[in-house]
């Protein structure tokens, strides 16, 4: 639209023209970066479809297509099999919301211990270190089978024998090294000044912990605690390793009465379910946390 005279209006000039005022500067820039995220967008809709059409054509016309098929993607297998997969999977959902519960209590308190400060606390610190290095280096399945089937085998009186109840010790031990790394992370983010502040109004050092550095660091590390919560729902299935049938043992025995292959694509399709949702409530919690430091900075 042209202004009087035949000259340009403000439709017509540039973001960067100094013949606009801030409002329409603003305004011109923020349309600007709305069209260039439309038009991504868009690009990236379409390349998207076009690979997901080129590859299921290349895996629809191989040769082996209708007996891979008939072994994997069989629908009345899925749906023969699905209420067993689908009932034993909810013990792989209370195994997990029996652990994490133990795994963040545990972890807060290593990574506390680790983060000790003063030669007075060496032996807390070292404890905590040999710990956590310990079962971060020993794979998460043999630390399953080391307990699911030594501790009972030693017949200790007043110990339990449950091969469920080892396998899930062995699960928060080994998850337990992990996160208290994450957790140590965020307690070392929280600038030293925070501490000093609150030491000289008063605080102990562990009510410095308690209600100054703890929260911030709680809160800075919640987005890489949920990935660690998406590991611990797909390692649930290293339970049935000693014994015990969930989600995959089952589909195990399916197959086995089968030999077709497709409860197995049931029980991933099953935890694809339960994972993604967190998988995408780990990315908005990390936009959002960094939209928040951003705002932080620009102040």
């Amino acid at each position: 639209m042209s202004g009087a005279g035949g000259g340009p209006g403000l439709a017509d000039l540039q973001p960067g023209d100094p013949r606009l005022g801030p409002v329409e500067r603003r305004s011109k820039i923020l349309g600007s970066m709305r069209a260039e995220g439309a038009k991504g967008v868009a690009i990236a809709t379409i390349s998207t479809i076009v690979v997901v059409i080129v590859i299921v054509v290349a895996i629809v016309r191989s040769p082996n297509w209708p007996e891979f098929k008939q072994f994997f993607f069989n629908g009345e297998e899925f749906r023969r099999t699905f209420p067993d997969i689908l009932r034993t999977f909810l013990r792989n959902i209370e195994y997990f919301l029996i652990a994490e519960p133990i795994i963040l209590a545990l972890a807060l308190l290593l990574a506390v211990m680790r983060s000790l400060p003063g030669p007075v606390f060496f032996p807390i610190r070292l404890m905590a270190t040999i710990f956590i290095d310990g079962f971060r280096g020993i794979p998460t399945i043999l630390v399953i089978y080391l307990l699911g089937f030594g501790i009972p085998a030693l017949q200790i009186p007043g110990l339990p024998t449950s091969q469920i109840f080892w396998a899930l010790v062995g699960l928060i031990l080994s998850y337990s090294a992990y996160v208290a790394e994450v957790y140590r992370a965020g307690i070392e983010s929280v600038h030293p000044s925070q501490s000093a502040a609150a030491r000289s109004l008063g605080l102990t050092r562990f009510q410095t912990l308690r209600f100054v550095v703890i929260p911030q660091a709680v809160r800075r590390v919640i987005p890489p605690l949920l990935n660690d919560f998406i590991g611990l729902t797909k390692d649930t299935a290293l339970v049935a390793l000693i014994g015990p049938i969930e989600a995959f043992r089952q589909s195990q025995i399916d197959v086995a009465a089968t030999f077709n292959y497709t409860p197995y694509v049931c029980t991933a399709c099953l935890f694809i379910l339960l994972t993604i949702p967190l998988a995408r409530l780990t990315d908005w919690l990390i936009s959002r946390e960094r939209k928040r430091q951003l705002a932080g900075g620009a102040r």
